[in-house]
């Protein structure tokens, strides 16, 4: 049976653990998940040095001497920071050691890239299921600094970098109407971006949506085109205002006047509206370029 962290988790749940593939200790499921991880952890890495002032969250301790006496300090993301380079730097000693193959220098960038070069030698190791849950754990301690808080996750539609077939998907707080926390691509785990670099995001899917073919999606929330009375020759993407809200950081105010002024297509379903992405990216991609 595969020892990896998506099996684990879902013998937790009450559900059987997937068969391993022939001649590794992971399934394939868990291997995927185990290199995409890995991938993410250079960007988490560094965006945990952010949050190390404690500027960015509400975790802050005093400290004493040095430079900056009194200087806030999230030690929480120290911590996290150290973890991932010890824990990294410990498995890619164990490839150095056993396959006989040069180490790579002491950094996250490089670790991690080394170590998914190597994924198919690890995942047939005694200790890959340790492997696949220290990374998975990794990251969860991360997030943990990044956005604590319960999340949600919105679908963005499709990838923006060019030949890439993945989707991109939004975590954003319910809790917090602002930009989301990382937005990520489900195919290539190096196409992400984080809460600040949503303006950067939106205005290559504004360029992308103004780029489109009458009647092509480039993203939002997938709907049952059935309740709209369109074509279901192709599936139609949308947003609630909740959703534009969220991830354009405006008040939900704004998105209905911008809707009623600019008249956005939209369709109601079990009580709520959504909002045609083409439209919203149009109207807000356009005034974000505006000075």
């Amino acid at each position: 049976m595969c020892a990896g962290e998506e099996c684990r988790r879902r013998e937790s749940a009450g559900q059987a653990r997937r068969l391993a593939v022939t001649g590794t200790r992971l399934c394939l499921t868990c291997r995927e998940r185990l290199v995409q991880v890995l991938g993410r952890l250079p960007a988490l890495y560094e965006e945990c040095a952010r949050r190390i002032d404690g500027s960015s969250n509400g975790v802050r301790e005093k400290t004493s001497g040095g430079a900056l006496p009194g200087m806030p300090l999230n030690t929480a993301a120290l911590e996290v920071r150290s973890s991932i380079l010890a824990v990294l730097s410990s498995w890619a000693a164990v490839v150095a050691e056993q396959r006989r193959v040069p180490g790579p220098r002491r950094t996250v960038p490089l670790l991690t890239a080394f170590l998914r070069r190597h994924a198919d030698w690890l995942i047939t190791h005694e200790a890959a299921g340790e492997l696949s849950q220290e990374v998975a754990r990794l990251a969860r301690g991360a997030w943990r600094v990044i956005d604590p808080g319960p999340r949600r996750r919105v679908t963005i539609g499709a990838c923006v970098e060019h030949g890439c077939p993945g989707g991109l998907t939004a975590v954003v707080r319910p809790d917090r109407p602002a930009v989301p926390a990382e937005i990520s691509c489900d195919v290539s785990p190096e196409h992400h971006w984080f809460g600040h670099q949503w303006l950067q995001l939106s205005r290559r899917l504004g360029a992308r949506a103004a780029l489109a073919a009458p009647g092509e999606d480039a993203g939002g929330i997938q709907a049952d085109r059935r309740e709209t009375g369109e074509p279901e020759a192709q599936p139609v993407t949308w947003f609630t205002a909740a959703d534009v809200a969220r991830l354009w950081s405006i008040p939900s105010g704004t998105v209905y006047r911008h809707a009623s002024q600019q008249k956005w297509r939209r369709h109601s379903k079990q009580g709520r509206t959504y909002y045609h992405h083409a439209d919203v990216l149009r109207t807000l991609s356009a005034l974000r370029r505006s000075p």
